[in-house]
């Protein structure tokens, strides 16, 4: 049995170091920031960088791994971007991939290609409606705390 205990213990330790970055990259809450702001998020659409902020808290907690199983769909990404309209990942039915992309690239720790599908996702609602996110956590609410200190 102690045997058996410390290969699994050996085994779970070389996993960890073998798949590197599986958790992804999470992106400091100023840094962020600084990203949106560098990127047109103020203002864009009617929307604030601190709308922006909230959103990607509640939808991924910053991190560009993030993944989220909906049943006959999926949200990856930093903006948890779905698999049924916006990109591909070969296994949503009936799959639209408005953004032309694969979804696989929503989950790598560049952003840009993630950032111009977010954009264009809010550019077609006129705002930040496709989220549940932002609309149960953010919509109305004082988000100030969000940017504050950045």
């Amino acid at each position: 049995m102690r045997k058996s205990m410390l290969f699994l213990g050996f085994l779970l330790a070389f996993l960890g170091l073998a798949l590197p970055g599986t958790q992804g990259k999470i992106i400091s809450r100023c840094e962020m920031v600084k990203i949106l702001r560098r990127n047109g998020f103020q203002g864009f659409e009617g929307t604030t960088v601190a709308d922006w902020m909230c959103l990607v808290k509640h939808e991924s907690d910053y991190n560009t791994r993030a993944y989220n199983n909906n049943g006959p769909s999926r949200d990856y990404g930093i903006f948890q971007i779905n698999s049924k309209y916006w990109c591909n990942d070969g296994r949503t039915a009936g799959a639209t991939n408005g953004c032309h992309i694969s979804c696989s690239k929503l989950q790598d720790d560049n952003i840009e290609d993630d950032i111009r599908c977010a954009k264009k996702i809010a550019r077609e609602a006129h705002g930040l409606s496709p989220w549940y996110g932002w609309k149960n956590h953010c919509r109305g609410r004082n988000l100030s705390s969000y940017v504050r200190g950045c």
